[in-house]
């Protein structure tokens, strides 16, 4: 009975098939959408300078990116004065769903104690753009002490803003143990940093890049320093990954504009160049 309505059975198996993959394509559509809900359109990435830059920092590297990224990012730019109030220039576009945005600080002096302080003054403008512009996530980008200000106020200051969640960050020749060329020697920074650490968010992933010029230094940070990191972040963030540029223009000033840097920083920070499966994993991150 079988074998002579077999045409029946195949038949029914096309129908059903037929039936189930519509069901199915959507149930995947509809939880990628669900994944999503709650995460702001903008996700800004936000780039803080090192000692004695000023918010121009970044503007070669702004216009390396420019160069190949597939949409045109608009750019704004901050100064924290001493007494907290800001200083705005640019703007950001409408559309624009992913601007660049630097943050400097008028005393942007070397030294532990003024490192401090402007992780406080970072506070103030990230609490002023979130009220502004009202993102619940975003990307940050340091370079030098930049990276140490970032690690500052992610660890003991992002919390006072709870609903926005930091997707990636990326350091760049940040010295984590200040100029100290030591393997075994710690700095108060690196102390202070490492006693904080368990107030870095779990689910941060974290790019360091150190730049090399003769494998002992960038001519300004010592590798040692940069190294240092690993300490802080490892066991505390969810991956954690120490990048090692060589070559041309790994003088400490050169890197931001750096091409290979300008390249990772396309690949691994700035979402339009991100997988799916990325941007989801980032999604779930904001839900949890």
């Amino acid at each position: 009975m079988i074998r002579r309505y077999w045409w029946r059975w195949l038949l029914g198996l096309v129908a059903l098939i037929g039936i189930s993959w519509p069901a199915y394509t959507w149930t995947q559509a509809n939880i990628k959408t669900l994944k999503n809900t709650g995460r702001s359109r903008m996700a800004p990435v936000i780039m803080v300078p090192g000692s004695s830059a000023s918010q121009n920092r970044f503007d070669s590297l702004i216009t390396e990116l420019g160069k190949e990224t597939p949409k045109k990012h608009s750019v704004l730019k901050l100064t924290v004065q001493t007494d907290g109030s800001i200083k705005y220039s640019g703007s950001i576009d409408h559309n624009d769903n992913e601007p660049f945005i630097v943050i400097g600080f008028a005393n942007n002096h070397d030294g532990k104690a003024n490192i401090d302080k402007q992780a406080v003054w970072l506070n103030t403008a990230f609490k002023d753009l979130v009220k502004t512009y009202h993102f619940n996530h975003f990307y940050a980008l340091g370079h030098s002490n930049g990276g140490l200000i970032w690690t500052l106020f992610l660890e003991r200051y992002l919390k006072e803003t709870p609903k926005v969640h930091i997707d990636r960050l990326m350091t760049i020749a940040s010295p984590y143990n200040m100029e100290s060329t030591s393997t075994t020697a710690k700095t108060p920074m690196f102390q202070e940093l490492y006693k904080y650490r368990t107030g870095l968010p779990e689910s941060l992933t974290v790019y360091s890049i150190a730049g090399t010029e003769n494998y002992t230094s960038d001519g300004t940070v010592p590798y040692n320093s940069v190294n240092y990191g690993k300490y802080i972040f490892q066991d505390q963030v969810k991956h954690f990954t120490e990048i090692t540029v060589t070559g041309a223009n790994t003088a400490h000033s050169d890197l931001p504009q750096n091409k290979q840097i300008v390249s990772l920083i396309r690949q691994y920070l700035l979402a339009e160049n991100m997988s799916d499966k990325v941007q989801q994993q980032n999604a779930q991150r904001i839900q949890h």
